[in-house]
């Protein structure tokens, strides 16, 4: 006998999720076959925190100096607290629309459902190809939703 440890796995999914999610790839398969344009339909969305400053790495505050120039000194600095969260929509060809989350606004139903119609509305009043025929997919659902 031996002690093993479970393998972390994101999600364990039922067969029925499983063979859902076959499905479900192989109808966006024939999709993409049979409308090569569809993909171009397609308006992402996803959303991420900014920092008001963000340090900088050693290859970015690296200068050119010559052999005798002193060594440049820089003391250590954090990310700051000030951050913010942004949801950003864009497809094959650019950012559609971008919207800052007020400091301590909880993204909820009540809130998303605000930031999709100011998407619907921007997607309808910008000239666009796809202004007529875009399906919206949001990064963080799980596959099986």
């Amino acid at each position: 006998m031996r002690k093993i440890c479970a393998k972390l796995v994101p999600k364990n999914l039922s067969d029925e999720q499983k063979d859902n999610c076959v499905l479900v790839s192989w109808e966006l398969l024939d999709r993409v076959t049979s409308e090569p344009d569809f993909l171009q339909r397609v308006i992402t969305g996803d959303e991420t925190w900014v920092f008001e400053y963000d340090p900088t790495t050693r290859r970015q505050r690296s200068e050119w100096h010559t052999s005798q120039s002193p060594r440049p000194r820089k003391a250590r600095m954090s990310k700051s607290r000030v951050k913010y969260m942004i949801i950003i929509f864009f497809y094959s060809k650019g950012i559609v629309h971008k919207e800052v989350v007020p400091p301590k606004q909880t993204v909820n139903q009540t809130f998303y459902l605000q930031v999709l119609e100011h998407l619907r509305n921007r997607v309808v009043r910008v000239p666009c190809e796809i202004a007529n025929t875009w399906f919206l997919h949001q990064d963080n659902v799980p596959s099986h939703t």
